[in-house]
């Protein structure tokens, strides 16, 4: 297998630790609010990275952190006036039925960040005892002239590292790029959480939690970190250069694979621009397994730009599978292994676009089968078919099941795009004060049985 590794910014050969016990950690969310398509995506590419490693070894551990600790999330709970653990374990219930949905297997351990204080804690009092931390009123930080081994991790000199990047400028830090590892809570932050430790009643810094949960449950070295390109600076960088620092003779992570950005329509998703998207609203209109394969039509390093038009596409594929799936009674394929070139194309680094490809081949392979009337080959292609799809995470249900859930709308009704185009015709005419356009949208939709809901700075749109 092959992988781009973040760390040396080219593709390797990939050479696990112990070929008998693989160990892979992904950064998980920050349970404030619903999951959006961005959150989706790493969940969805290092699902498919953990079937596929499922393949080759006989054991791997999965790591996937929720971070339960973080300033936006006592905001979100005092905007909401409810206390912060209902807002996390809502959270984290609403997060577990988007991953189920997506189709995601479970990690092997989903640490929560406010269960391992006691790790960070002690992993702070070894950075300090080596001098690579310092403490400076009631906060500890780590030092940024400790951080030579991280410059392996990016591409860029230290001097570059102010450029663009979103660093505080505090008076107790001896350099601007220095970071918070623990901080105090004083209540003059509207925040009174925190826990007892040697440094003060306070709270831990994002960064150290990864490192702290990483190494209680994979320990000192393990073989691939995962997570979204937007994690490589700062959170990937400064957790490398503090786990390295405390355990000078180990290198933490050995292969760091980012997935790219999520875009709508060539723009990056805001809430602005009202083409924000989470997961929840496409489930709504879309099967779960719908919005999957639309995530692995991308390569995952590329931008994936979402559109309306992509989703039809994808529903039209799985249309297709199913359909050549239909009266093959083929749903046990335990024992059969998926296609080796659907094998070979994921072990490229995760090529889901040519391992969908060879589902392709293999569905006209099947298709062929079936107008020849052979059963046995109509058989076996079934289950490759499904056994290949299985490791992308697809094709997991029945194709009865599949049509009773996913029925073509009447041709008559109006289409998903469309609505997608009155909207943003209907937001550029509110920006530019022609009501009058916009509530003529408005009320062309709801004769349609479509209803609208302007919220947090988007539209949704549902069926009445």
């Amino acid at each position: 297998m092959q992988f781009f590794n973040s760390r040396s910014g080219k593709k390797e050969n990939f050479t696990p630790l112990n070929p008998e016990a693989l160990t892979l950690y992904v950064c998980g969310p920050t349970v404030y609010d619903v999951i959006h398509l961005g959150n989706a995506r790493p969940l969805v590419v290092f699902d498919v990275l953990y079937r596929l490693l499922l393949q080759h070894y006989p054991q791997v551990t999965y790591v996937r952190n929720i971070t339960d600790l973080d300033d936006k999330i006592y905001q979100r709970a005092a905007e909401k006036n409810i206390s912060i653990d209902a807002l996390t374990q809502n959270t984290i219930i609403d997060f577990t039925q988007d991953y189920e949905q997506l189709r995601c297997l479970p990690p092997t351990h989903q640490p929560k960040a406010t269960e391992h204080i006691a790790e960070m804690i002690a992993l702070i009092e070894n950075l300090l005892q080596r001098d690579y931390a310092y403490q400076a009123e009631g906060h500890v930080l780590f030092s940024h002239q400790c951080m030579c081994k991280a410059f392996e991790l990016l591409p860029i000199k230290s001097e570059q590292l102010l450029d663009g990047a979103r660093v505080e400028i505090a008076p107790y830090k001896r350099d601007a790029r220095d970071f918070i590892l623990w901080k105090p809570t004083t209540g003059k932050d509207n925040c009174t959480v925190g826990w007892d430790s040697p440094f003060g009643f306070g709270r831990p810094g994002w960064h150290i939690e990864c490192s702290a949960m990483a190494l209680k449950y994979l320990g000192k070295d393990f073989d691939i970190h995962g997570g979204g390109q937007d994690l490589l600076f700062p959170h990937h960088y400064n957790e490398y250069a503090q786990s390295c620092a405390a355990h000078p003779d180990h290198q933490h992570a050995r292969y760091w694979l980012h997935n790219g950005y999520v875009l709508a329509n060539g723009e990056k998703m805001s809430k602005s621009l009202g083409n924000f998207y989470t997961v929840q609203d496409l489930l709504k209109q879309y099967d779960g397994e719908t919005i999957r394969l639309m995530l692995l039509m991308t390569h995952y390093r590329q931008p994936l730009d979402f559109s309306f038009d992509k989703m039809a596409e994808a529903k039209n594929i799985l249309d297709k599978f199913y359909q050549a799936l239909r009266d093959i009674d083929a749903n046990d394929v335990s024992t059969t292994p998926p296609a080796d070139e659907v094998i070979t194309a994921l072990a490229d680094d995760l090529n889901s676009p040519l391992a969908l490809q060879h589902l392709h081949h293999i569905a006209k392979q099947l298709n062929h089968a079936k107008a020849d009337n052979d059963g046995q080959a109509m058989q076996a292609h079934a289950e490759k078919l499904i056994a290949s799809a299985n490791l992308l995470g697809l094709l997991n249900q029945s194709a009865d099941e599949w049509f009773a859930g996913n029925a073509d709308e009447n041709e008559d009704d109006i289409s998903p795009q469309q609505i997608e185009t009155l909207i943003i015709e209907r937001r550029d005419a509110r920006k530019q004060k022609d009501f009058a356009r916009a509530d003529e949208i408005r009320d062309m939709l709801t004769q349609q049985g479509i209803s609208l809901e302007d919220t947090e700075g988007k539209t949704l749109w549902k069926k009445s």
